[in-house]
């Protein structure tokens, strides 16, 4: 009998896995049609730069994506002001070094604390160690999402 509500625990989870999934491709979806709106991968970007420059591929490395896809971004996010990019001398794109401008430090300590606050109002009534468990749970699912 105690299969059956662990059962229904895991179906939970899953339909809150893919709640999660969707969530993040609305939030996608704003970030390309609002120009003050960030992508997780943006904000990521942000927060690596905000500890110092770094080229392309370190900075794909990073946000977990191709260097293909962070030119691409890197390219949004100086339009939007927030880094700028020095190019290699020898003008290779996939050798040029990033770094926030202070509009981009700006915009990277705001999110963070938009950040802050909402996972602490929605966790406010759970105790430290539900907190650490819903991080240890979010973690699995991302290593759960990299098998799939």
């Amino acid at each position: 009998m105690a299969t059956r509500p662990r059962g229904s625990a895991i179906g939970e989870l899953a339909g809150a896995a893919y709640a999660l999934s969707a969530a993040d491709a609305r939030l996608r979806g704003r970030a390309t049609r609002d120009p003050e709106a960030l992508s997780l991968t943006h904000a990521r970007a942000l927060k690596s730069l905000a500890d110092g420059p770094l080229t392309v591929g370190a900075l794909a490395e990073r946000v977990e994506t191709t260097s293909a896809a962070v030119t691409q971004l890197v390219t949004g996010l100086e339009r939007a002001g927030y880094v700028t990019r020095v190019r290699a001398l020898s003008g290779d794109r996939r050798t040029a070094t990033v770094a926030l401008t202070s509009a981009g430090r700006a915009r990277h300590a705001e999110r963070q604390r938009h950040l802050d606050r909402a996972l602490a109002r929605i966790t406010a009534d759970l105790d430290l160690a539900q907190v650490r468990t819903a991080a240890t749970v979010l973690t699995r699912l991302v290593h759960l999402y990299d098998e799939l």
